[in-house]
């Protein structure tokens, strides 16, 4: 348990059996009445944001939830498995966990999972990664007046946009958060 004057940005509140992290906080005290505690919060497994007031002083209950990087292997068929580079224990995430984050993983990658008594809430990859693309059509002039693009499917099977002049076999920065091309890796 924690009071709302102990908030802290990144803190994890365990509010109604759901877990929720501390994106802002505020505290703020009135001419007239109480001060209180004016929060933006996210939930850690939907990633839905929504802004709570509590009264000054009020306990809260907190959670630790243990961020570890760690190495992603392979997939079972089912499951993405990844190990702890440190102790060489390996555990599985399932496909509802890892989300869109699959689309842009490699194998030997590493990730920070996010785990809250033994369960897995989330995989957090890097902000960008490097990939190579494996199939797009070939770029052709036309009349317009901005660059175009095209789309381009990458190692890992997802589809990305990229400008018309990139070719199979080019590697590319995608960023992992929107899948927005970033640039040519040489």
């Amino acid at each position: 348990m924690a009071s709302t004057n102990d908030l802290k940005n990144g803190m994890v509140l365990n509010l109604e059996g759901q877990l929720w992290t501390v994106v802002e906080f505020q505290h703020v005290k009135p001419g007239k009445g109480p001060a209180f505690v004016r929060t933006k919060l996210k939930n850690v497994t939907s990633g839905k944001s929504i802004d709570k007031t509590f009264n000054a002083g009020t306990k809260v209950e907190t959670s630790n939830v243990d961020k570890q990087t760690m190495q992603y292997l392979y997939n079972d068929g089912t499951d993405f498995i990844f190990m702890d580079p440190g102790t060489f224990d390996q555990i599985p995430v399932t496909p509802e966990v890892m989300g869109e984050a699959s689309k842009f993983l490699l194998e030997n990658n590493e990730a920070v999972v996010a785990r809250h008594e033994g369960n897995v809430l989330y995989v957090e990859l890097p902000p960008s990664v490097e990939l190579e693309i494996t199939y797009t059509e070939p770029g052709l002039q036309g009349d317009r007046s901005t660059g175009g693009s095209k789309s381009a499917t990458v190692e890992t099977g997802a589809e990305i946009s990229v400008p018309l002049f990139l070719e199979q076999g080019t590697r590319v920065k995608v960023d992992t958060r929107d899948g927005s091309y970033l640039g040519r890796v040489n």
